[in-house]
C-alpha cells in the first residue's frame, strides 16, 4: 500500500508540473498535451519494404506492375530503345541503357504484360510481320505481349498469335516480309535495327535473335501490385490475414504504456467504396479502421486519419498505390473529386467518434508534379468538407515533398480554425546525407530542423506537426549510443512543434524504422515529458489507474 500511495503522490505532483509547464496544448488531448504519435504504416496501405513477406507467394513476383526492366538482344548486344522516350519507333541500337531503354511493366497475368515507355506510351504491334512502335497512349490487345522466361532471366516476347519478335535491319529499300531468320552479320551491318514480329518457329534459349536478356532496374510493392499480382481472391485472403494480425489491440496497449497519445493511420481512397472498391483494390480496410478507433477509445488514444493514397497517385510512390510510378492525380478533375468524396466519407463516418483528433487531406503530394494552383483549392475544399461534420477536428495539410517551402501553406489562408501543417523529416532520401557522420547529422537537426520549427511556430497560421520522422540515418556502423543521441536530439526538437510529432512507423522489417523494436531494445529513449502525459492520461481514467504500478 505504501508503494502504491507513493506512486499516486508522485503521479499527482508530476501531472501538476505538466499542467503548469506546457505552453500550448492540442484540443482533445488530456493534460495540456501535444501529439505524441506513432504511424500505423504498412497496415491499411501496403508498403512492401515494411512487410516484404506479403509478396512472397505471387507467381513471377519480381514482375509486378511498375517494375522497370531493360531488354538486351543477345545477338546484337544492344538494348531495345523507345526513340525520344516514346511516341516514335522502337529500335535495338543502344549500348548503354538509360531512360529510353527502360520500360515499366503493366501486368495482365503472370506471363502477359504491357510495356510503358518513360514518356507514357506503350509498345504496340498490330500483327505478324509488323514493326513494334511506341505510339499508343492507351493499351489494348495490340499492346499486350506474352513472355517466356528462363532461370537466367532470358526472355522471349511474342504476340497473342504466337509469333515472336526479333530485331530487323532497316534499309532504304521497301521492306519485304521475311519468313527466313536474319543472320547475325546481316543485322550488324546496320546501326538502326527495329523490332518486328516475324521470327520463324519457336526459339530456344541459345543466342538467337528472338532471345533477350532482361535486367531489373526498380520495383514497386504497394496495394496495386499486391492485388493485381495475386488476383482478387488470393489477394483478399492475404490482406484479410494481414489486416487482422499486423495491428491488434495489444499494440494499443503497448503504445498506451509508453506514453503515446495518438496514432496516425494511413488509408487509401478506395476505403470510401469498401464493399465494392474499384479493381484491383481489395475491401476490408474499413472494418480494420473501425477496430482501430474502438481500441484507441478504450486506451484514451486519439486517431488521425491520413489519406495516404489518392486516385491517380499524388507522388508516384508505392505508398500512394501507384500502378507504375506515374503521377496523375493532379491531371484529372475526376481524381480530385474522388479524393474529396473519400474525405467526405471519412469525415461523415468518424466526426462524432470520441477518438477522432484530425483528418489529413493528402499525404506527400509531389512538388514536382502537383502545383499550388491545384493543391491549395483542393485543401480549401477538403477543409470545408471536414467542417461540415465537425467544428473541432483538426484539418491537416501535408507539405509538398521535394523542392517546396512549408511557408507556402501558411501564406495560402486555407482555413480559419484548428488547422495543421504536416512536415516529414528524414535524414535520408537525399544524397546530401549519404556521407554525414553522426555528429554532422545532429548538427543538421539543430541548424535546419530546429530553426524551421521555431520559425513556423512563430508564424500566424496553422500549428506545426512533424508527421513523419525516424531514428535512422545513413551512418555506417552507428553504435547504440549514437542512435540514442540521434533519437534524443530529434525528440528534443520535435517536442517543440506546436501540434506535436508522429514516428514512422510502429512495425517494420527494418529494425530502426520499427518503433516497438527501437523502444524494447533501448535505441529510442522516450523522454520524461512523454511519461508525464501517460500519467495524466491514466489519472483521467479510473479503470486504468492500476497500471500506475508499471510506470
Amino acid at each position: 500500500m505504501e508503494l502504491l500511495f507513493s506512486k499516486w503522490v508522485s503521479a499527482f505532483l508530476l501531472c501538476c508540473w505538466l499542467i503548469f509547464s506546457v505552453g500550448h496544448s492540442v484540443e482533445g488531448l488530456h493534460g495540456n498535451a501535444r501529439v505524441r504519435a506513432v504511424n500505423l504504416g504498412g497496415w491499411l496501405v501496403v508498403e512492401g519494404w515494411i512487410k516484404p513477406s506479403l509478396f512472397d507467394d505471387i507467381p513471377n513476383g519480381d514482375m509486378l506492375d511498375g517494375t522497370q526492366v531493360q531488354l538486351k538482344s543477345v545477338t546484337l548486344q544492344k538494348y531495345i530503345s523507345a526513340q525520344n522516350g516514346g511516341g516514335m519507333n522502337v529500335s535495338v541500337d543502344r549500348d548503354n541503357p538509360l531512360e529510353w531503354e527502360t520500360f515499366k511493366l503493366w501486368r495482365i497475368s503472370e506471363s502477359v504484360f504491357q510495356f510503358r515507355t518513360s514518356e507514357g506510351q506503350f509498345l504496340t504491334c498490330s500483327g505478324d510481320g509488323d514493326s513494334v512502335t511506341a505510339t499508343t497512349e492507351s493499351p489494348s490487345d495490340s499492346e499486350t505481349f506474352y513472355l517466356e522466361r528462363n532461370f537466367n532471366n532470358r526472355v522471349h516476347i511474342k504476340l497473342k498469335s504466337g509469333t515472336y519478335i526479333q530485331p530487323w535491319r532497316c534499309s532504304p529499300e521497301p521492306r519485304v516480309f521475311r519468313k527466313q531468320p536474319l543472320y547475325l552479320h546481316e543485322v550488324e551491318a546496320s546501326n538502326d535495327n527495329v523490332l518486328t514480329a516475324d521470327f520463324p518457329g519457336t526459339p530456344g534459349w541459345d543466342d538467337n535473335p528472338a532471345t533477350f536478356e532482361m535486367t531489373f532496374v526498380a520495383k514497386l510493392q504497394g496495394d496495386y501490385q499486391l492485388a493485381n499480382g495475386y488476383g482478387h481472391n488470393k489477394a483478399k485472403d492475404v490482406l484479410k490475414k494481414h489486416r487482422n494480425s499486423f495491428i491488434t489491440v495489444d499494440d494499443f496497449d503497448f503504445l498506451y504504456r509508453h506514453g503515446i497519445n495518438t496514432v496516425r493511420i494511413p488509408v487509401g481512397w478506395w476505403i470510401a467504396s469498401d464493399s465494392n472498391p474499384p479493381a484491383p483494390f481489395i475491401g476490408g480496410s474499413l472494418e480494420a479502421l473501425d477496430n482501430a478507433f474502438s481500441w484507441a477509445q478504450a486506451y484514451n488514444i486519439k486517431c488521425i486519419i491520413d489519406l495516404h493514397a489518392a486516385p491517380g497517385s499524388q507522388n508516384g510512390m508505392e505508398h500512394s498505390a501507384s500502378r507504375d510510378g506515374t503521377v496523375n492525380w493532379q491531371t484529372s478533375p475526376e481524381h480530385i473529386a474522388q479524393t474529396l468524396d473519400a474525405i467526405e466519407f471519412l469525415a461523415s463516418r468518424y466526426a462524432v467518434h470520441p477518438a477522432l483528433l484530425g483528418i489529413e487531406l493528402l499525404n506527400e503530394p509531389s512538388a514536382a508534379d502537383v502545383s499550388l494552383d491545384i493543391l491549395v483549392p483542393f485543401y480549401k475544399q477538403g477543409y470545408q468538407i471536414v467542417r461540415k461534420y465537425s467544428s473541432t477536428a483538426y484539418v491537416i495539410f501535408c507539405q509538398r515533398i521535394g523542392n517546396a517551402d512549408p511557408f507556402e501553406l501558411y501564406q495560402a489562408n486555407i482555413g480559419s480554425s484548428n488547422t495543421v501543417v504536416d512536415l516529414h523529416y528524414y535524414n535520408l532520401f537525399d544524397r546530401y546525407f549519404d556521407k554525414l557522420t553522426s555528429s554532422e547529422n545532429i548538427q543538421f537537426l539543430y541548424k535546419n530542423r530546429q530553426s524551421q520549427i521555431q520559425a513556423l511556430n512563430s508564424a500566424n497560421g496553422p500549428l506545426v506537426f512533424v508527421g513523419e520522422w525516424v531514428n535512422e540515418w545513413n551512418v555506417t556502423n552507428g553504435s547504440l549510443a549514437d542512435y540514442q543521441d540521434f533519437g534524443r536530439v530529434q525528440l528534443d526538437i520535435y517536442n517543440a512543434a506546436s501540434f506535436g510529432w508522429s514516428y514512422w512507423t510502429l512495425k517494420c522489417k527494418k529494425q530502426h524504422w520499427d518503433f516497438e523494436w527501437s523502444i524494447r531494445n533501448n535505441y529510442l529513449q522516450l523522454q520524461p515529458g512523454i511519461k508525464l502525459t501517460l500519467l495524466a492520461s491514466m489519472l483521467a481514467q479510473p479503470n486504468r489507474k492500476h497500471l500506475l504500478l508499471n510506470v
